[in-house]
């Protein structure tokens, strides 16, 4: 495989259990200062000497710096020249570095659900940071089974946040077999609380059906854990936990917030243990709570953690057992070891009828802010609004935050043995939301411009934010890695072979997107003066980056022919895939030439770089950036959007329907054929037959590739070629039908089929919402456009858009989730489920919102 992508990547998961990876944990080192012994000595000495030593100081230390910045001048150009340009940081300006990300901005996001990949997780926005999260058993078959990590095999009916405004406030339902734990977060930042402020976690447990009792006995058992990544010792409140007495559970002290208390209450019985870790694995967790159990089980016959503590842990874990239904409060307080902290009162004021009063009217307040973003109380029926309730609190809940270095694939050493030669980035954290907390719990930056179309309509402030944070992990060549893959926790959903980035390949610049809707917003005033503001001073310092991502994408993409590009990472010497996948693209096994070569032309980059131009044109208006040589981005602009041009190079007469351009065969197949090993003819593979010599051509494929032009309102209202496109898309023998447009039409060649023996179909006929999203966007464009097609548009539109919300809600009520594809014949959702990355876009679709003209 030449590039690593999405294709690979997601579908090639570490199992459930939880990988022993190392990780490299700072350790707290305390001074120790040695007595100095005292001397007795003549005053009027002392003062004499004094004078003098002070000069000598201040001479020595200036010759001392004087001979430092020599040396590091003399040094610095070798160890720059040393590092390779791949993990050399882009020289600009960090644009997280900007006033507007510091002080109450940084403040006010530093604790959240920052680990999407948990059933509930807890950490800060810090690389070290203090972190929690829950546990429960699950049981089966009248089995036991830990639940923590968030995966399909848990069988779990139905989980997601249902309503999170990505800052202070979230809300979670998760059914497990006949047990319903509703999760709700809380912040607060009140006089005496220490950076960040205070947080509460309310978990309900119920269960509506008498078989759990018939089970269990009617008990469930739940586990929060603290666990401290910089090693820090956290401390019991005593060796016998009875929150009847003392509600503290534990504590502790840390650079950041200072000392800190977790309190836990409730009015119902519990039963309370604890076990506690040392240990630098912190994601191995379940598996140390699971050796704990099943210890006691078999000393004992009894289902409680030991009650017992490694010296000095890192890592407490409490279990709380109680009768079914319960609930119970659990509240962490920061800064406690100031005079004036009122522990007692804020621990109150976060649990029992104060805190649930909060979290209804936490509720309320983000079900008002929905209606008055999205609109859709007179358009849907009250279960279509509960489906985009969830989406944009799942994508919102979903964000997290991972710090780490991403390794990065270089060119095989012939000195290493022909060896793959890794090389690790530098340290970096990242601010992101995910395509799917089970799946794919990381940053993925093809999907990331999808996200934000929706998340700055909410909050411009997290929008800006998760860009900034993108845009600052750049390196030198304007290259970004397009998997994020850091930290312990990160690396192990992922195998080690598919970890490794390669700085050859790109992802489509999807960040232009939502760059090209806020700065149309900006200039149409849509922004409060605070807020415009921030949006310039952010655009001018991402800038020069934003350059340098189009320089990279312009120069290391582009085409033999002018005004063509080409994703570069395909593999031209595979002999088991029937059409080389172009990774890279996002759209995977989508079909492109059959031969890879650099005569391809493909024609979603060259619509993805008219993106691109056209919004670096529209930034650059802003500031009054003065065209320089290769940089005019207007004059790009207008020469990709050239529909002479595109027709000439992409537009296929006879089929009505733009194509892609390579060196190109239809006579390609997969076929068995044997593998001699030693003697033996025992192993059977799928190889590839090429059954023609491939020429120069158009790739006659029609999908979502072929709609790029139409996507990118390249194509003049009146043109002939419009009413083309709408044939192909209202065609049910071709991309129709009725659960929204199929990616690649009926009649391909390649509709349906697999690619290699052990990968389906992907992009070769499912439905993915993110680009019938784009379709949307542009039939609703050509519907309010003067032109003979305006009205077909419209109703195309309308039936389109029905179809997809339809479906959507539909499978939501049947399974619970939002799916990353949809089958074409049923509309069954298919691949990754509680995928609220881009399938969250069916909110837009709901609320008609689409790009800013």
């Amino acid at each position: 495989m030449t590039g690593n992508g999405r294709r690979n990547a997601r579908s090639r998961i570490k199992p459930a259990t939880e990988a022993n990876e190392d990780g490299a944990f700072l350790r707290n080192t305390k001074p120790n200062p040695k007595a100095r012994k005292g001397r007795t000595r003549d005053h009027s000495f002392i003062r004499i000497f004094d004078v003098n030593l002070k000069v000598v100081l201040g001479l020595s230390v200036f010759a001392f710096l004087a001979i430092f910045f020599l040396i590091r001048h003399l040094v610095n150009p070798a160890e720059e020249a040393s590092r390779p340009r791949v993990v050399t940081p882009f020289p600009a300006p960090k644009v997280m570095d900007l006033p507007q990300f510091q002080g109450e901005h940084r403040e006010s996001l530093y604790w959240g659900t920052y680990r999407p990949h948990v059933y509930l997780g807890i950490r800060a926005r810090t690389p070290r940071s203090l972190i929690a999260g829950l546990m429960w058993l699950g049981v089966k078959d009248g089995r036991y089974f830990m639940r923590h990590v968030c995966q399909d095999s848990d069988e779990l009916s139905t989980y997601g946040w249902t309503h999170h405004n990505g800052r202070d406030f979230g809300h979670q339902v998760l059914v497990d077999q006949d047990m319903t734990l509703a999760t709700s977060f809380l912040k607060s930042k009140v006089d005496g609380s220490g950076y960040g402020g205070d947080w509460a976690v309310q978990i309900d447990v119920q269960s509506e059906q008498s078989k759990w009792n018939e089970d269990i006995g009617g008990t469930a058992h739940i586990f929060f854990y603290m666990a401290d990544e910089d090693g820090n010792a956290l401390s019991l409140s005593r060796d016998i936990l009875d929150i009847r007495e003392d509600s503290l559970l534990a504590s502790g002290s840390r650079m950041d917030v200072g000392d800190w208390q977790l309190h836990l209450k409730s009015k119902d019985n519990l039963e309370v243990h604890y076990s506690g870790f040392k240990t630098n694995h912190i994601h191995n967790l379940s598996d140390l709570v699971q050796g704990n159990l099943g210890a006691q089980a078999r000393k004992f016959g009894w289902l409680k953690l030991s009650d017992t503590s490694d010296h000095s842990p890192n890592i407490i874990v409490f279990q709380i057992s109680a009768r079914i239904p319960f609930k119970v409060d659990i509240v962490f307080v920061s800064g406690t070891g100031l005079q004036s902290s009122r522990v007692e009162e804020r621990v109150s004021s976060l649990t029992g009828t104060l805190l649930t009063d909060q979290l209804k009217e936490k509720q309320r307040e983000f079900d008002a802010k929905f209606e008055k973003s999205f609109n859709l109380a007179d358009k849907l029926d009250s279960e279509s609004v509960i489906v985009g309730k969830a989406a944009v609190g799942n994508l919102l809940g979903g964000i997290g935050y991972s710090y780490g270095q991403s390794k990065i694939s270089l060119p095989r050493d012939p000195n290493l043995g022909g060896l793959d030669n890794v090389i690790s980035y530098w340290p970096a954290e990242l601010y992101t939301a995910v395509p799917s907390r089970p799946f794919f719990p990381r940053g993925f930056l093809w999907d990331e411009g999808f996200h934000q179309l929706l998340i700055w309509r909410w909050d411009i402030h997290i929008c800006l934010d998760i860009i900034g944070h993108w845009l600052d992990l750049m390196n030198v060549d304007g290259w970004i890695p397009c998997e994020q893959i850091l930290g312990a926790e990160a690396l192990s959903k992922v195998p080690e072979e598919f970890v490794p980035q390669h700085p050859t390949n790109g992802n489509p610049p999807t960040l232009f997107l939502v760059l090209r809707d806020i700065v149309r917003s900006l200039k149409k005033n849509k922004f409060t003066a605070t807020e415009s503001n921030e949006v310039s001073s952010f655009l001018e310092r991402a800038f020069v980056r934003l350059e340098a991502w189009f320089q990279w994408f312009n120069t290391t993409q582009s085409g033999n022919d002018k005004t063509s590009y080409y994703w570069h990472g395909r593999d031209g010497t595979t002999t088991r895939e029937l059409n080389p996948k172009t990774l890279s693209s996002g759209l995977d096994d989508y079909p492109r030439a059959s031969h890879p070569s650099e005569d391809e032309r493909h024609l979603d980059l060259r619509c993805w770089m008219y993106l691109a131009a056209e919004c670096m044109h529209s930034i650059a208006e802003l500031f009054d950036k003065d065209n320089k040589p290769g940089k005019d981005y207007g004059k790009t602009a207008k020469l990709l959007s050239d529909f002479e041009i595109l027709n000439q190079m992409h537009f296929d007469e006879a089929y009505g329907a733009y194509f892609d351009f390579g060196n190109h065969t239809e006579k390609v197949r997969l076929s068995w054929k044997e593998k001699k090993i030693g003697d033996n003819y025992a192993n059977r593979e799928l190889v590839r037959e090429v059954l023609e010599r491939p020429q120069l051509r158009l790739v006659p494929h029609v999908g979502y590739v072929s709609l790029f032009p139409f996507i990118g309102r390249l194509i003049p209202p009146g043109s002939w070629i419009l009413e083309k496109q709408l044939n192909l898309i209202s065609n049910q023998s071709i991309l129709w039908t009725d659960y929204g447009l199929r990616s690649l039409a009926k009649t391909s060649s390649v509709y349906m089929k697999r690619n290699t023996e052990h990968d389906p179909p992907y992009w070769r006929g499912p439905i993915w919402m993110n680009i019938n999203y784009m379709i949307l966007s542009a039939l609703h464009h050509y519907s309010k456009e003067d032109g003979p097609y305006r009205d077909r548009a419209k109703a195309t539109y309308d039936e389109l858009r029905s179809n997809l919300i339809r479906n959507v809600v539909r499978n939501r009520r049947q399974t619970g989730f939002l799916w990353e594809q949809y089958d074409q014949k049923k509309g069954k959702g298919k691949g990754a489920r509680l995928f609220t990355g881009w399938t969250s876009l069916v909110l837009l679709i709901m609320a008609e919102t689409y790009e800013e003209s």
